[in-house]
């Protein structure tokens, strides 16, 4: 266990000498299931210290960024048992981001749907998304990258580079932003985003939050809302990986969305957290995402008028790409690497 002088807590050791375990959910209080991005899914019983990997897991194309993806449940689990994935699908010669939902049956998963093939079918086997999460009213959101092609993202023909929002059972809600529009996805419910890797629902305030990877600068954290466009490959803070020219015609457009903070240069988030929990009062309503290749637990401060006022790197010299970040149901901060382990942040 290591302390952290400057914040009351300490760092701890759940469990290593796992792939990337690119998503994890609580299903109780003892009870973690993580997504393995080669495919596979765990199933971590934490005081026992105890992991056993799930049967009948689906195919995953699992090449470059795509593979098994995230893994989250509603607040009805208890009463439904539903599971809720996303993953890269192989689609012919090409793949596309994928929500489903199965069952867990004596270690093995049951009754798996697919329940939307997205229309993001790509040659590339980067910018897939894609995080899960769920408001209070029957809705599950998800997010999907451009796919490595910049112009889907403002082509509402396709789902690449927005985030969709359904019913839990998948079917499309009547009040979407684009319903039944001519040549526009109905499952749209924000477009112009470049690669989002962290998308959390704040029950509390009634808010959907991203934070999305920008190019080499331009990272973004956005406050979501219904039918808006967030500007790529337009507007960016960000500059081509080829040289020092900025990506996009400027940095704002009228009709186009500002992020709440952006980050130059690059942290390469992946995951996001609203924390709410009671472990670390000082904390409540501050923005939580792990940073790739920085390599920290970034925090963020957010005031009432919704602007970011502050900024702390947390875990710095941990020396880790962190991948996902949850919050447990005692409020502790449990995280995964991509070298495979899974750490929790306690107080002291």
């Amino acid at each position: 266990m290591s302390h952290d002088k400057k914040n009351s807590f300490a760092v701890e050791e759940v469990f290593n000498g796992l792939g990337i375990p690119w998503g994890m959910a609580f299903l109780s209080d003892n009870k973690i299931i993580i997504s393995q991005k080669d495919g596979q899914i765990g199933l971590l019983k934490l005081k026992e210290k105890e992991l056993t990997w799930l049967e009948n897991t689906p195919s995953v194309y699992h090449n470059g960024q795509g593979g098994l993806l995230d893994v989250a449940v509603a607040d009805n689990y208890a009463q439904t048992g539903w599971v809720y994935f996303t993953y890269s699908k192989q689609t012919g010669n090409k793949s596309a981001t994928t929500l489903a939902r199965a069952k867990l049956k004596n270690n093995s998963l049951t009754d798996w749907q697919d329940l939307l093939v997205s229309q993001s079918s790509e040659k590339t086997t980067r910018h897939y998304g894609s995080r899960i999460t769920f408001d209070e009213n029957g809705h599950v959101f998800f997010s999907i990258g451009d796919r490595g092609h910049r112009p889907n993202a403002q082509d509402r023909s396709n789902h690449a580079g927005a985030i969709l929002r359904l019913n839990l059972d998948g079917s499309i809600p009547k009040d979407n932003p684009f319903s039944g529009q001519k040549n526009i996805l109905s499952e749209i419910w924000s477009y112009g985003h470049r690669n989002p890797q962290g998308l959390f629902y704040d029950k509390k305030m009634n808010r959907l939050w991203s934070i999305e990877h920008g190019p080499r600068g331009g990272d973004e954290i956005n406050l979501i809302q219904a039918g808006k466009n967030y500007g790529w490959p337009v507007i960016s803070y960000g500059q081509e990986y080829w040289g020092p020219v900025n990506v996009g015609e400027d940095t704002h457009r009228e009709g186009m969305e500002q992020p709440v903070k952006f980050y130059v240069p690059s942290i390469a988030p992946s995951s996001l957290l609203i924390y709410s929990g009671k472990a670390f009062p000082q904390w409540q309503g501050d923005l939580f995402s792990g940073a790739l290749k920085l390599q920290h637990l970034n925090r963020v401060v957010i005031n009432s008028e919704l602007k970011a006022v502050a900024e702390e790197r947390l875990l710095t010299s941990f020396g880790e790409r962190i991948r996902c970040v949850v919050e447990s149901p005692e409020g502790w901060i449990y995280f995964s690497t991509d070298s495979g382990r899974i750490l929790r942040i306690k107080p002291k």
